[in-house]
């Protein structure tokens, strides 16, 4: 069995599981934000109405939430949103509630690994598409509805038909101008963003193995843009260094068997992979920086799940420092203790020397809500993983994804630029 099926053969109590059979699963950890809440909320109260009795819920130090897609909050709708989930919490004793502007809070899918709330070989779920982010810690991770994860709250365990295993293997040496959202763009590129539709993309090879746990991760964030169920590493000791730094709790990892079957696999040279962007309106509309180089930008923007953790900030403050950007640049760290983390690096100051605008950890520029959101006809660069028209403001602005060296080189050209070329023009 892949790791897959054995994470979800283990949660159903079954010996062994194939594709395409359809098991009850139970749930080690469940998450909501400040979005997908009150929709959960809400359904709560349509139960109520029918007479279901809800004074507690299934086990409350399995539950956390997590404040940022409307933070700072962007109106007095998003402000009683935050009140509403808050009274939630209290009600049902929830106390791993991460509240903006009360110490350490941020994006769910980087506090999901950040603060080691999702362990290997564990099933976790959580209100939001990019659920799958924390599939690099080993563990089966998926997106669920409002109402099946009010499900899971009530019952602690939820259906699942398992998926088919598709295998990327990445092999060869990193070029230092490649990182992790270059490969994940070159793959959906080649696959369609319904190329993995309801199916596991499971990461491996020699470079996957090198890679650090923030690359992992924005490899299996972007599973989502393929319409995959899950995405997955195996866990190894890079993983459980990551963890060592953060718990001591204890966990059980999962491995696949060495014959374990895949529906398709995958190789990759990452030799001869370019620096990628990809066009509006799709992840999957791809070319490569250079064949792009002259298109002019209005905005570069590095935050979110995928673009802004702590290896993102470095490598995106190596490219700009001691340069100026030539166009309005933004830099949100993804979580309280990463700006922490970047401050005390310096990364920070450099992004402020190049005269960025450094804001707090939110989701609001990537999903078009507030803190920046594009206006018509505007063009920007971007970290994130979504590109559909109006996805990050007005629905004729447009948006090029791209990795975090590449946005920044773009920053300081002013147009779409290959990090390789921006060295010569200091």
């Amino acid at each position: 069995m892949t790791i897959t099926e054995k994470i979800l053969a283990r949660a159903a109590g079954k010996q062994r599981l194939s594709p395409g059979d359809v098991v009850f699963a139970k749930v080690d950890k469940v998450m909501m934000h400040d979005v997908s809440g009150p929709g959960v909320i809400k359904v709560f109260s349509e139960w109520e109405k029918k007479g279901i009795k809800l004074d507690h819920i299934w086990d409350p130090n399995k539950v956390w939430v997590t404040e940022d897609h409307f933070v700072p909050a962007a109106d007095r709708v998003s402000a009683e949103n935050i009140i509403t989930l808050s009274n939630f919490t209290k009600k049902y004793g929830i106390n791993k509630h991460f509240k903006y502007g009360l110490g350490q809070y941020g994006i769910c899918h980087t506090l999901s690994h950040e603060e080691a709330m999702v362990l290997p070989g564990e099933v976790y779920v959580g209100g939001d598409s990019h659920t799958n982010t924390t599939g690099a810690m080993g563990a089966f991770a998926a997106g669920l509805g409002h109402t099946d994860i009010a499900y899971v709250l009530m019952n602690g365990q939820i259906w699942f038909r398992v998926p088919e295993t598709m295998l990327f293997k990445i092999e060869g040496t990193k070029p230092a101008h490649i990182m992790a959202k270059d490969i994940i763009l070159r793959i959906i590129g080649d696959i369609g963003t319904d190329g993995a539709n309801y199916k596991a993309m499971q990461f491996a090879g020699s470079v996957v193995k090198k890679l650090a746990m923030e690359e992992r991760l924005t490899l299996t964030n972007m599973t989502t843009e393929a319409g995959a169920k899950n995405g997955i590493v195996e866990p190894d000791e890079t993983t459980y260094a990551y963890l060592r730094e953060r718990t001591d709790a204890k966990y059980s990892p999962v491995n696949g068997d060495p014959d374990a079957h895949y529906s398709e696999v995958f190789t990759y040279d990452i030799e001869k992979l370019e620096p990628t962007v990809a066009k509006p309106f799709s992840p999957g509309n791809i070319s490569a920086a250079r064949e792009l180089q002259g298109t002019e930008l209005d905005k570069a923007y590095i935050g979110s799940c995928t673009g802004a953790k702590l290896e993102d900030l470095r490598e995106a403050a190596k490219i700009l420092k001691g340069k100026k950007v030539k166009i309005r640049t933004e830099v949100l760290p993804a979580a309280q203790s990463i700006y922490a983390k970047a401050m005390k690096e310096g990364l920070i100051n450099i992004f402020m020397e190049a005269g960025a605008v450094v804001g707090p950890p939110t989701c609001g520029a990537c999903c078009g809500a507030h803190m920046g959101v594009l206006g018509k006809g505007e063009v920007c660069i971007s970290t994130t993983n979504r590109n559909f028209p109006g996805r990050m403001g007005h629905v004729e602005s447009k948006t090029y994804l791209a990795s975090p060296i590449v946005v920044a080189a773009s920053a300081v050209m002013g147009k779409i630029t290959d990090p390789r070329d921006v060295k010569n023009n200091n």
